[in-house]
């Protein structure tokens, strides 16, 4: 890989999930295994109803599986109750999503807050770590503005800020560029980039944006609910409007 990640954070084994659609099943994952790293930058890959984003959901706790396991620190996910994997999904991963999930009613500021609140924290305490937190991305500025009156890039931004607001080790990106211009876009993934170099945060983004390509340590191509393959960055073969297969590992 182009860097130094060996730890695992993450693994999958023989991962599944069936939906009965009367007598027939669809198989939107098939036993899939995968380990992703601490501290890397994952992009998930495939065609749309290729299970890339069945299996952002179970990785992230969002959807139970038919059958196999989602190890996360070496703790099934699966086999937890719902107060423990609240916990989970509070404490270890922060979720940004392509449609942003912000409260209208809300400010940016109170958006960023509201995990935090959830948790426990005490509510100064928590607005001065979301001045922080919008600094970070370069809304402070933007902090008494709701949704309504602040542009795509900037709602993701507010989306980014809040999935931090617990200071989770894990940020899961469901196509967090989908809905963004090309320039908002490059800004929104600088940004993620420089979240997992300076802070560590593990990024997986299920996405379609081959501009993640150039950014990402590895890339897994999901299809037909498997993997079709996994590559390294280094080994990806770029250029523009197309990309060329790799070495895979």
């Amino acid at each position: 890989m182009s860097r130094q990640l060996s730890k695992t954070i993450i693994r999958t084994r023989d991962l599944r999930r069936e939906y009965p659609r009367g007598e027939n099943i669809t198989y939107a994952l098939r036993k899939v295994n995968l380990e992703i790293y601490r501290g890397e930058f994952l992009s998930i890959m495939g065609p749309s109803g290729s299970g890339k984003t069945t299996l952002f959901n179970a990785i992230g706790g969002l959807d139970t599986p038919t059958g196999g396991r989602v190890l996360i620190d070496e703790v099934d996910v699966a086999q937890l109750d719902a107060n423990e994997l609240a916990y989970v999904r509070c404490k270890k991963i922060g979720y940004v999503f392509q449609s942003y999930n912000l409260v209208t009613t809300q400010t940016c500021l109170e958006n960023v807050m509201i995990p935090m609140v959830f948790a426990g924290m005490i509510v100064d305490q928590a607005r001065v770590r979301g001045m922080k937190l919008l600094d970070l991305v370069g809304l402070a500025d933007r902090w008494d503005h709701r949704p309504k009156e602040m542009s795509g890039g900037q709602q993701q931004r507010t989306a980014i800020a809040r999935a931090l607001a617990n200071e989770p080790t894990i940020l899961l990106c469901d196509e967090p560029t989908a809905n963004l211009d090309l320039k908002t876009g490059q800004e929104i993934n600088n940004l993620l980039v420089r979240l997992n170099k300076e802070r560590g945060v593990t990024v997986i983004c299920s996405t379609h944006d081959h501009r993640m390509l150039a950014v990402s340590d590895r890339v897994v191509w999901i299809r037909d609910g498997q993997i079709e393959r996994i590559e390294n960055r280094e080994n990806l073969n770029i250029h523009l409007g197309s990309i060329g297969g790799g070495k895979h590992v």
